[in-house]
């Protein structure tokens, strides 16, 4: 087939704008789910992706625009597709290296916003460059389909409603099909080949550059052998699983103590389960305080955000008669409960979001439990007063309502000062009880003044000696919160850059020493 055939095929020019289309917001949704696990999946992190990509495609656009009224040949434009589909298959594999690298070389030099910096480099490194390719197809591929002045207006319509409409398939393919179903790197991979597949058709019919689409074959088929291979979390050991869910990174690790699930790399863990003790030394521990708070016994309970379980098997077993309901967002967490964490089978649990359940539950209970706070990514509409309000109304006179804060900071205006305020609001009794040996902090609030003297009576008669120094422990912690009036709204709730300042402070103290000692080296 002649190079003149193929172009004059409007359905071949056609399919390379949809399929461009789709790519680009392919490689946006890949790259929220490549940055995730460092990062965390926060509005933040969000508007730094969408900004950076944005930019790249109107750069492409200006670009490509020029190179085709310059050189309008058009080997030039499948030779930018080609290069943007090898860029594309090489990030699952370099593209964490690069995070890594990026982010310990930022927080050398940078000691405010380093989650923004770090996300804004990488995808500038990462992302920017195909998507400024990609973005030139639109006005290369105008100046091959218009004729004549007479239908330029038509065809430009066509060219933006096939792209428009691949970036919609784009969009829904990999969040509901192909990340779930193979994981982010081969959904990189997927779209990659696509491009690719339009990249070689055309060079294949005009029988040039043949070589170079050797090569790229070559790269492509390297990934695709390699890719699967490499970790998220590639520096660690004893990894039992590693998968993909619609909303998290998921990371099984076991070692001769426990066995405990992370999602993400960076910021801890989220459930765990002991292997020899039925204590984690952990927040869990704490919050076992709020059963004996309640007045009613056996307790029912309510944990939102319940991972895979750690809370309510403790419950189960220092409260054998409890009944209690877990809910939790993600299906895939829920299903790792019970294969790898021994979650008791006479926990029921719910796959929804928490404050929608609350919302259609008809229920009250003795407590509730909120532990959905992951690092940054605090949901908002759990941290409102009005969520706050909806857990009330859904607690016994004497219920207590016990939430985990992971982001504890030593300086005012922190985003669990703002919580506690939020809480207090609602609530006239408070409590915190900052976990020892970390960043946790338990908050307790109760409608009715008697909860600290229901938790000293119940704490003295408890005759597990394990529990009954856990609530020592915990009893020395509790403090009343005095609030300031600092509240969160369904209106206005910015947890992600107060989360951020805290996340700030946290690895500012982490990296301290070794960054004053690595710039002394670099003075001397």
């Amino acid at each position: 087939m002649k190079q003149s055939t193929l172009l004059e095929n409007r359905y071949f020019l056609y399919a390379t704008e949809f399929f461009s289309g789709m790519s680009v917001m392919a490689v946006e949704l890949g790259a929220s789910r490549l940055m995730a696990p460092y990062f965390s999946s926060s509005q933040i992190v969000w508007t730094v992706i969408i900004g950076v990509i944005m930019i790249a495609l109107a750069i492409g656009s200006l670009w490509g625009g020029r190179m085709a009224d310059k050189d309008p040949d058009p080997s030039r434009l499948y030779l930018r597709l080609l290069i943007a589909a090898v860029w594309i298959c090489l990030i699952p594999f370099l593209g964490r290296f690069l995070i890594l690298g990026i982010s310990l070389l930022l927080a050398i030099f940078i000691t405010q916003n380093l989650l923004i910096w770090a996300a804004l480099f990488t995808c500038l490194v990462i992302f920017a460059f195909p998507c400024v390719l990609l973005g030139t197809v639109t006005p290369s591929l105008v100046k091959y389909t218009t004729q004549s002045l007479t239908n330029n207006g038509k065809t430009m319509g066509e060219l933006s409603a096939l792209n428009t409409i691949g970036s919609i398939i784009g969009t829904f393919l990999p969040t509901f099909v192909t990340i779930p179903a193979v994981g982010t790197a081969a959904s990189f991979l997927i779209f990659s080949g696509v491009l690719l597949a339009i990249a070689l058709v055309y060079f294949f019919s005009i029988r040039k550059r043949l070589l170079i689409c050797l090569a790229a074959l070559v790269i492509f088929n390297l990934m695709v052998i390699a890719t699967p291979f490499i970790s998220f979390a590639f520096w660690e050991k004893d990894v039992m699983l590693e998968d993909e869910s619609i909303y998290n990174y998921l990371q099984v690790k076991e070692d001769e103590d426990s066995v405990m699930l992370s999602t993400n790399v960076m910021f801890g863990v989220q459930s765990i389960l002991m292997k020899h003790d039925t204590l984690t030394g952990m927040y869990y521990d704490y919050a076992l305080a709020a059963p004996l708070m309640a007045s009613h016994t056996p307790p029912h309970i309510l944990i939102l955000g319940m991972g895979t379980g750690t809370f309510a098997k403790s419950c189960t077993e220092y409260f054998p008669d409890a009944s209690i309901e877990g809910v939790e967002i993600d299906q895939k967490i829920a299903d790792l409960a019970v294969k790898y964490f021994e979650l008791p089978e006479n926990v029921t649990v719910s796959v929804y979001d928490g404050r929608s359940y609350l919302r259609n539950s008809k229920q009250s209970y003795d407590v509730i439990m909120v532990d959905a706070y992951q690092d940054i990514t605090i949901p908002f509409q759990m941290s409102s007063i009005e969520f706050f309000r909806e857990v009330s109304s859904h607690l016994t006179e004497n219920g207590i309502m016990v939430v985990n804060m992971n982001m504890r900071s030593t300086k005012e205006n922190s985003i669990n000062d703002y919580l506690c305020d939020t809480i207090h609001a609602v609530f006239p009794y408070v409590y915190t009880a900052p976990v020892k040996g970390g960043t946790n902090c338990e908050v307790f609030a109760a409608k009715s003044g008697d909860a600290l003297f229901r938790f000293e009576e119940n704490r003295s008669k408890l005759s597990d000696p394990k529990l009954s120094s856990m609530m020592n422990t915990v009893a020395a912690q509790l403090k009343p919160w005095e609030g300031e009036g600092r509240i969160l709204t369904d209106d206005k709730a910015p947890v992600e850059l107060l989360g951020m300042k805290v996340l700030d402070e946290m690895i500012g103290e982490e990296i301290d020493y070794y960054r004053k000692a690595y710039l002394g080296n670099l003075l001397k």
